[in-house]
């Protein structure tokens, strides 16, 4: 090891990692018909969507917003401005969902942060 690296960088300058970023979000969507809009205008500005594809599409948005969502969302959109990242591969849906904020399920972990301090006491 030289001097310049310390235990915390030796041996990583080329070295690469992979990590899964895995992120739930639930929306509440108030005004379909602007989502229906944007996901259209988004379609529509698509060069490389074929135009049998651009027709289904048009209507998959217009029939459920969480088909809106998906045309939407972009995950590389998320990291594009992240030091140190590339983004390899992202895979997304989205989907109707019945929510209760006060089911066990939507909870968000918020129970680990507690378990830690109960440990440290």
């Amino acid at each position: 090891m030289s001097t310049s690296e310390t235990p915390a960088t030796a041996g990583t300058e080329n070295t690469t990692r992979h990590v899964r970023l895995r992120v739930d979000i639930v929306l509440e969507i108030d005004g379909p018909a602007e989502l229906t809009a944007a996901a259209e205008g988004r379609i529509d500005s698509d060069e490389f969507m074929p135009a049998e594809e651009r027709e289904h599409a048009r209507a998959a948005v217009r029939e459920d917003p969480s088909e809106a969502l998906a045309y939407l969302v972009e995950p590389f959109d998320l990291v594009r401005d992240l030091p140190g990242v590339e983004l390899v591969q992202a895979a997304w849906s989205s989907e109707e969902i019945e929510y209760d904020p006060d089911a066990m399920e939507w909870e968000l972990d918020e129970e680990d942060g507690d378990e830690e301090d109960d440990e440290r006491a």
